[in-house]
């Protein structure tokens, strides 16, 4: 596997999990040498983070100003560039409607990590639930930085 050099996390409409995550790992220090960006897969116009979700990650030290989601796009496929779903379906809807990704380098968070469940979409819950759902993906998000650099040294 080549250098990973950009991380995108993509959702539904990429402003509650995806933007969670990629704040998430962006508060890691073991994931400064990453780019890290959210992607929505149906965007249809730029939306702010979802409150609860910003409520979430303020609460946890991470803030994100003028955050704005947008579409995920055939050009995000570029060499070095992973992209990482919440879901089995999600992934599955990517690797049918863009050329550029491919089994490897558009995979489930959770699964990639080692998580037998996925990424449980807490868009209409209580602001309780979209801190369980943080707390879930913090828990995958701060195994990813070493999964990746040991699939580059096994490749």
């Amino acid at each position: 596997m080549e250098e990973i050099k950009r991380i995108i996390f993509a959702s539904d409409s990429g402003t509650s999990r995806a933007a969670m995550a990629a704040g998430i790992l962006r508060s890691l220090p073991e994931a400064a040498d990453f780019s890290v960006e959210a992607r929505g897969l149906l965007v249809q116009f730029p939306e702010p983070l979802n409150q609860k979700a910003e409520a979430v990650m303020i609460s946890n030290g991470i803030v994100w100003e003028n955050f704005s989601s947008r579409q995920l796009e055939e050009s995000d496929f570029e060499d070095g560039t992973m992209v990482f779903t919440m879901s089995a379906d999600q992934r599955q809807k990517i690797l049918e409607t863009y050329d550029g990704a491919t089994e490897e380098n558009t995979r489930v968070l959770s699964a990639y990590v080692g998580d037998e469940l996925e990424i449980v979409d807490p868009y209409g819950g209580s602001l309780q639930v979209y801190g369980l759902c943080f707390e879930v993906l913090k828990n995958a998000i701060e195994r990813l930085p070493k999964k990746l650099r040991e699939e580059e040294r096994h490749e």
